[in-house]
């Protein structure tokens, strides 16, 4: 992986442009102020233990759930404000999807980022508005996109003045209720200048595998993250959580908090090596 030109900060932490790998952490969806501070203290003392600095995330609306009675979140006020209080207490920057062109310019208020879903990544209108507020982007690349059509993306962010630009690779549909990674994906994102972002724990979904909500395959997310830093990847996207199976949202697929330390350092590890390797 060769060092990049550009370097995406998001409130201080630097993705891109040769400098090690970061994180991107949190509970899938905000269930309450003082989960989100558990877990952005666990996340806080991961980062410190291994070196990796971090950006907590966490969903306050989730609107492309399985079923209309699946939990959502608190929406966007509230959620605002349980972000605001987590950076306040922790430290650490914050990250959240917005889900319309209209939550650009509150989310942008609060928010050190914003995030453009997978399943909303080739909308204008919402790419556009999320770009004109000068904070970084990140966008998920569609489950049914291939890695080169990643850059028509770029190009409508940019057209709308957004140069602090990540691209995200979470999986791709196979059949039906599964997803793959291809991991030529992370070297050809690399193309269009981006930083590129490997998501771990989306990766191992299975889309509405359990009928009304997903599934996943949580054993899977160590060997993946492992293959993607043999690569080179720019931030690691890690969803998180005390107890997982007992999770409002995406459970079977994020990892224990107290496993986030001992992944990062073998992360950080491999990263080393293929450092190491390339400047051989």
């Amino acid at each position: 992986m060769s060092p990049l030109s550009v370097t995406v900060e998001i409130g201080g932490v630097p993705i891109g442009g040769g400098s090690p790998p970061a994180l991107i952490a949190g509970p899938c969806v905000l269930e309450s102020e003082s989960l989100a501070l558990e877990c952005a203290a666990a996340i806080r003392e991961a980062s410190e233990a291994t070196g990796m600095k971090a950006v907590f995330k966490s969903s306050y609306d989730k609107a492309n759930r399985s079923s209309v009675s699946s939990p959502r979140g608190p929406g966007l006020s509230k959620g605002l404000d349980i972000l605001a209080a987590v950076r306040e207490a922790s430290g650490l920057p914050v990250l959240s999807d917005i889900h319309s062109p209209g939550e650009a310019g509150p989310s942008s208020e609060v928010l050190d980022a914003l995030q453009i879903p997978a399943f909303l990544c080739r909308q204008t209108d919402l790419l556009q508005a999320a770009g004109r507020t000068g904070k970084p982007v990140n966008v998920k690349k569609g489950q049914f996109l291939a890695p080169q059509d990643m850059g028509n993306v770029v190009e409508k962010l940019r057209e709308a003045g957004c140069r602090q630009i990540l691209l995200t690779e979470r999986g791709s549909s196979f059949g039906y209720h599964n997803l793959i990674c291809d991991m030529r994906s992370l070297v050809l994102m690399r193309e269009t200048g981006c930083p590129i972002v490997f998501d771990a724990t989306h990766s191992v979904q299975a889309p509405g595998g359990l009928g009304d909500r997903s599934d996943g395959d949580r054993r899977m997310v160590g060997p993946l993250a492992r293959a993607a830093a043999g690569v080179g990847v720019d931030a690691f996207f890690i969803e998180c959580h005390p107890h997982p199976d007992e999770a409002l949202s995406d459970g079977p697929n994020m990892i224990s908090l107290d496993s986030l330390t001992p992944l990062l350092k073998s992360l950080a590890d491999i990263d080393a090596a293929r450092l190491k390797w390339e400047e051989s």
